[in-house]
């Protein structure tokens, strides 16, 4: 009786996210749902290259053996593009696992701690760091970033960046011929494919605006190109500029207002009243300590329960109660000045979460050193061996940037001492974050925002010294609908929002210990007793929402 229930409710849940899934390309703008198209489109990757010999519109080829399965918890689920070669959508998955038993719904992120990528002669079959959620990724910001460690400061580099990129196949020194190849499927694309089929046609007509495409597929004039007269720079821009529009769409539920309203949270703030976005002018960090302030002065909360919803999505009660409010209260405490508490620990209980991640997004969008580098260096050497390693300054990374720095198409043979994954075979290798880029001349769109930024954060230190505060340093990352996107951290390490926040209370004592190698001093304000540690990760699954795109 119990397997007929879940398998019924496995099948509502499918059926419903689907059935909104079916009108996604009536209601969106065309040049999202052809930026969708790309996403999906399996041609691009070096795979498909090699085995077509030329012809892009071939079907007959053997495929990507890396796109047979999904990695998942427990035990591998059968590829979605099992047959075709390597695609955006391999590692940044939505509905496509949700009702299949070890799946689920994604937030555009996938299941496994580290994504398997094509084999080359490099010997690499992981992307060297957890495939991020693009859910809110591209939201405009002062400061814009993309990737954990800035690689990329706008949406359309990412997405030159990954088609041209290691995990589509490519090797660096190949970034010419990937080039090329995204120029001729779009050029020479048939239009009998089964994304043409769904999206409007042959490439060279949507993109060109024919009649012959149906007006939910007919780009506005500015994402249009006669993409036969255009270069080959030209029309990889286009294609860029069409999957920036798909990925800045892709955005977690909100109101007319503009406020978020689909998780138990944001339904608490609404029942109680309580601000749910900053006032004009005023920055994030000042609306969360208002927002702080306004909740710890409640009398009566008033709290939500499943009355006022229902997660089709996730394996827990639509509520924010007693526990979820406790855990707000310590994710916006921060520690009160020097002196007032114990001596030798933050003066009180804190979780100091609101220093990096600010509401209503929960993210700065900003770079810190919270520890996971450490945490998985150390989990494999044994503790303070991430403190002994060596690494260079920036006179001596100048000096020999191929020993230290990540191979790219300027530098292809670079052996990327300090953005690769730890292991035992390898002693010294790790990721050290934002400190592969500050400064690196191979990065120059990242250097202009990152002096404006280093500025800000450090003042007028030397490049020398910023460089040295950059070391395992990585981009905050949001906190909404942490449930659809497991495993956590940039190692993938860790599986549960609990796991998540017991780390940071270690990492908050080793901080205070002097331990935790450039440490963000905003962690040793994080002093959480077992049961607090226990609230906060209950206000974290209170972010929860059931995505929709």
């Amino acid at each position: 009786m119990q397997t007929r229930v879940a398998l019924a409710v496995a099948l509502y849940v499918f059926c419903a996210l689907n059935s909104q899934a079916a009108s996604r390309v009536e209601t969106r703008p065309p040049e999202v749902v052809i930026g969708e198209r790309l996403f999906l489109e399996t041609r691009f990757a070096q795979a498909f290259f090699v085995q077509s010999k030329g012809d892009v519109n071939a079907i007959n080829i053997p495929g990507d053996p890396t796109l047979n399965t999904i990695d998942a918890p427990g035990s591998p689920l059968d590829g979605v593009f099992k047959g075709k070669t390597m695609n955006c959508r391999q590692c940044h998955l939505e509905d496509e696992f949700v009702g299949v038993a070890g799946g689920g719904l994604r937030i555009y992120s996938d299941f496994a701690r580290r994504s398997p990528i094509p084999p080359r002669e490099d010997g690499k079959t992981l992307t060297t760091r957890n495939a991020p959620t693009l859910v809110g990724a591209s939201l405009p910001r002062a400061a814009f970033f993309q990737h954990y460690d800035g690689e990329f400061t706008t949406p359309q580099d990412l997405a030159v960046g990954g088609f041209t990129g290691r995990n589509f196949g490519w090797l660096p020194s190949e970034s010419a011929v990937a080039f090329k190849n995204i120029a001729n499927v779009i050029r020479n694309d048939n239009g009998k494919g089964d994304l043409a089929k769904q999206y409007g046609g042959s490439y060279a007509a949507v993109f060109n605006g024919d009649r012959s495409v149906p007006a939910q597929f007919q780009l506005p004039r500015k994402y249009r190109m006669g993409v036969r007269m255009a270069s080959d720079a030209r029309v990889v821009a286009c294609v860029a500029n069409l999957v920036a529009a798909y990925m800045q769409s892709l955005d977690f539920g909100r109101d007319a207002t503009g406020a978020h309203n689909k998780s138990p949270y944001d339904v608490f703030l609404v029942k109680n009243n309580l601000p749910r976005l900053p006032t004009q002018g005023e920055s994030n960090q000042d609306y969360s300590r208002r927002l702080r302030d306004a909740a710890n002065a409640l009398a009566s909360p008033v709290f939500v329960t499943t009355v006022d919803g229902v997660f089709l999505s996730h394996g827990q009660a639509f509520q924010f109660g007693a526990n979820e409010l406790a855990g707000m209260k310590l994710f916006f405490a921060q520690p009160a000045p020097p002196g007032n508490g114990p001596q030798g620990g933050p003066p009180r209980s804190s979780g100091n979460c609101i220093s990096c991640h600010h509401a209503p997004e929960f993210t700065d969008f900003v770079f810190h050193n919270t520890g996971v580098s450490q945490h998985e260096y150390d989990g494999l050497f044994g503790p303070g061996a991430f403190e002994a390693i060596k690494i260079p300054s920036l006179a001596d990374r100048t000096a020999n940037p191929g020993n230290f720095l990540p191979a790219n198409g300027l530098h292809p043979d670079y052996f990327g001492t300090f953005r690769s994954i730890p292991a035992l075979a390898h002693p010294g290798q790790a990721d050290l974050g934002l400190w592969n880029v500050y400064a690196n001349a191979d990065y120059p769109k990242s250097q202009k925002v990152l002096a404006e930024l280093t500025q800000t954060v450090f003042g007028n230190l030397s490049q020398d010294a910023v460089l040295d505060k950059t070391i395992a340093t990585f981009k905050t990352p949001g906190l909404r609908d942490l449930g659809h996107s497991q495993p956590y951290l940039h190692s993938g390490k860790l599986d549960t929002t609990r796991d998540v926040v017991d780390f940071y209370v270690h990492a908050g004592q080793l901080q205070r210990a002097g331990h935790l190698r450039n440490g963000d001093p905003r962690m040793g304000g994080i002093a959480l007793s077992p049961t607090e540690a226990f609230q906060v990760a209950k206000f974290l699954d209170a972010l929860n929402e059931d995505f929709t795109e």
